[in-house]
């Protein structure tokens, strides 16, 4: 059976959703996700950017071309489109199967809501496999998609001169930070945050990448619920109002340097 995934979302949305897209993919199924994610996904038979599909042309010229391809698959399963009735119409005749895009029960974690559409059990961890050999230098991403969930860059600043080690600052783009290290892609970030002794950052998609990866993670929410959307893995330490100081980061920063044996005491 050839099956198709379409998955469009910001890069935490789509990281949360990683262990229901591998289930639902198995080995032979081909993705769709957004452009910038295209490094990060490493399963399926291949991956494609949205971007470069021409899905996005079906509501406004219909795309023969478009309607032909996603006609090679025996099902498709799409985040895309769902609630739009126009896209729904122009693939009314292929075997697409919608699912919601977003959760919405502030009880239910992200990660186990997509896991419930692919039928599974709750409790899975996100994981992307991308190694590097380790640098020994503290992350941290001040920036986040919306200011209201950013913790101030005056608080970073001021941790960082606090934290023992060396401390490398990263930012997007678009993101004004004069001594931020910068990648082309996120498949250089990765390997770059893969090589770090801790992650920190506010809620934000790399701060999913840097726990995804496996990296001692420190995220400090401001404005949306950890009960849904805080990210998983090996070592993850979630802060939030009121206990978003530098002294109470800072603690749990140095908590998560210490070596194994001692963390726990």
């Amino acid at each position: 059976m050839k099956r198709l995934l379409i998955r469009p979302g910001a890069i935490g949305d789509v990281i949360v959703s990683l262990p229901a897209l591998e289930a639902f993919a198995g080995e032979s199924a081909e993705i769709w996700v957004p452009h910038a994610l295209v490094p990060l996904i490493r399963f399926g038979s291949r991956v494609r950017a949205i971007s470069a599909t021409g899905l996005d042309l079906l509501e406004v010229a219909g795309s023969p071309g478009v309607l032909a391809g996603l006609g090679r698959f025996d099902e498709i399963l799409s985040w895309y489109g769902g609630n739009r009735e126009q896209f729904r119409a122009a693939v009314s005749g292929l075997p697409f199967r919608f699912f919601d895009a977003l959760p919405r029960d502030p009880r239910e974690h992200a990660t186990d809501f997509y896991l419930r559409q692919a039928g599974l059990p709750a409790g899975a961890t996100p994981r992307i496999p991308i190694t590097a050999a380790a640098a020994g230098f503290i992350a941290i991403h001040p920036f986040s998609g919306s200011a209201r969930k950013n913790w101030p860059l005056e608080r970073y600043r001021e941790l960082a001169a606090a934290l023992p080690g060396e401390v490398r600052f990263t930012a997007g783009p678009e993101e004004t930070l004069a001594e931020a290290h910068r990648f082309a892609d996120l498949g250089s970030l990765a390997g770059w945050l893969a090589s770090a002794s801790l992650y920190i950052g506010n809620d934000s998609g790399i701060t999913h990448l840097a726990a995804a990866l496996g990296v001692p993670t420190i995220a400090i929410f401001q404005a949306s619920d950890p009960e849904v959307w805080a990210p998983r893995g090996r070592r993850v330490a979630v802060i939030r109002p009121p206990e978003a100081d530098v002294r109470r980061v800072l603690a749990a920063a140095e908590r998560m340097l210490a070596p194994p044996g001692l963390a726990s005491r």
